[in-house]
């Protein structure tokens, strides 16, 4: 196939440019001007595009095993296609925990039947993830894990976790913090504030992640292991990153940050209840903006979605019984051009496809010649956000309705156009 007219985007390559852009054998072939056709070559119209390295969520739930009615590997990985997405990496937070090597081989093999977006198991921690004994670490590499956290909850005991990364510290795979002190938290619904006690509603300081933030930065700068803050949402926690990274040697400290962290604060609590019922929580409004300023100055490594699905049920009712998330691979590209407009797109590329593909040590990230042919297709191009047409079980998300600026027109994967949402491929003859 022939890309054809499109803007291609490769930070990995500081190319921004209008080029052609050849696939075949499911790779990247040949970049260049005005490309000449071979005989009954397909072509992609990708004028008043961008063309850019396949875009990599580095933290999504699945959900399998154990729960399909929420989603399957299968429905997931369909959303992450129709979201823009060539790759995700899954949470280990499933029934049970991701903490053998066989369940990192079912998770593999379910995802390679589907054929949809590849799929990188995150492997647990701990195992079961109860936060008492490490896990296999060579064994869950071996069988495919690319990195290791007890997301959905933080590592409990500093003691567990630094003889862990001590362990684990000349391996491959990132540890990935959930940051959060659960006694601190208690059984508390949203964050601690104006909008918690007008609602009379249970509220944890924002202190509760900036604790687990600065105790897994210090460990991890200590056993010199490269280490990833999931999730950060609080103006405190991006300015421990920010310091650690000043005293660390490069790439060893990263982080990521969610499109609803990025736009919401706790106000929206009080206007959808349990729908607005996220882990961590909305927070207040100066740390939203504190969020938008790391993006643009760069302390923020990677956009990730914590795609978190659940069924219609679990989100209805009291903010006391909601289930705690949101559904983002459909939503991500658009909410986070959204959420921060004046983004040089070399910039939100690097966010969504070069630096997660670094930072997880996996294939794709940039187009270069040779280079594994997954490619996002997206463009300037505003639509509405319905829910009814999400390929996600969970259909949960504070965008509903929602009008974003940018949008996915199309993903590749190896090569193959998996998903395509207009008439622009054809094979001229």
């Amino acid at each position: 196939m022939i890309i054809q007219g499109g803007r291609i985007v490769d930070p990995a390559q500081a190319l921004d440019e209008v080029f052609d852009l050849r696939v075949s054998g499911g790779r990247i072939a040949e970049i260049g001007k005005h490309l000449e056709r071979a005989q009954d070559e397909p072509i992609f119209d990708a004028r008043n595009c961008y063309v850019a390295p396949g875009f990599i969520d580095m933290h999504v739930h699945l959900r399998e095993p154990g729960a399909p009615e929420k989603e399957t590997i299968q429905t997931g990985t369909a959303a992450a296609l129709a979201g823009g997405f060539t790759a995700v990496a899954c949470m280990p937070n499933t029934v049970p925990a991701l903490d053998t090597p066989e369940l990192i081989h079912e998770v593999r093999s379910v995802a390679a039947s589907a054929g949809n977006a590849r799929v990188y198991p995150v492997g647990a921690l701990t195992i079961g993830r109860a936060g008492a004994r490490s896990v296999d670490f060579a064994a869950l590499l071996a069988a495919g894990a690319i990195a290791f956290s007890d997301d959905g909850s933080a590592t409990r005991s500093a003691r567990v976790l630094w003889d862990a990364a001590m362990k684990a510290r000349d391996l491959p795979g990132r540890f990935i913090s959930h940051c959060e002190d659960s006694d601190l938290k208690g059984d508390s619904v949203m964050t601690l504030g104006a909008v918690s006690r007008e609602l009379e509603a249970s509220g944890a300081p924002a202190v509760c992640e900036d604790l687990v933030a600065a105790r897994d930065l210090l460990i991890a700068m200590e056993c010199v292991k490269t280490w990833h803050l999931a999730h950060v949402s609080t103006a405190n926690s991006v300015d421990l990153v920010r310091w650690a990274k000043s005293r660390s040697a490069p790439r060893l400290i990263s982080c990521e940050v969610t499109p609803h962290h990025l736009l919401f604060s706790d106000e929206l609590v009080a206007a959808r209840g349990a729908r607005a019922k996220v882990n961590p929580p909305l927070r207040d409004q100066s740390d939203v903006s504190a969020l938008v300023a790391a993006v643009r100055e760069g302390t923020i490594d990677a956009f990730a979605s914590d795609h978190a699905p659940h069924t219609t049920a679990e989100k209805s009712g009291s903010l006391e019984e909601g289930a705690v998330g949101f559904s983002g691979l459909e939503i991500a590209v658009g909410a986070y051009a959204l959420a921060v407009p004046s983004l040089s797109v070399s910039r939100y590329v690097a966010l969504l496809s070069t630096n997660p593909a670094a930072l997880l040590g996996i294939a794709g990230g940039t187009l270069a010649t040779g280079n594994v042919a997954d490619i996002t297709i997206f463009a300037d191009r505003e639509w509405t956000v319905d829910v009814g047409r999400f390929r996600s079980k969970g259909t949960c998300t504070p965008f509903e309705g929602m009008k974003l600026p940018r949008k996915a027109v199309a993903t590749l994967v190896d090569g193959r156009l998996t998903l395509c949402d207009d008439d622009r491929a054809e094979n001229r003859r």
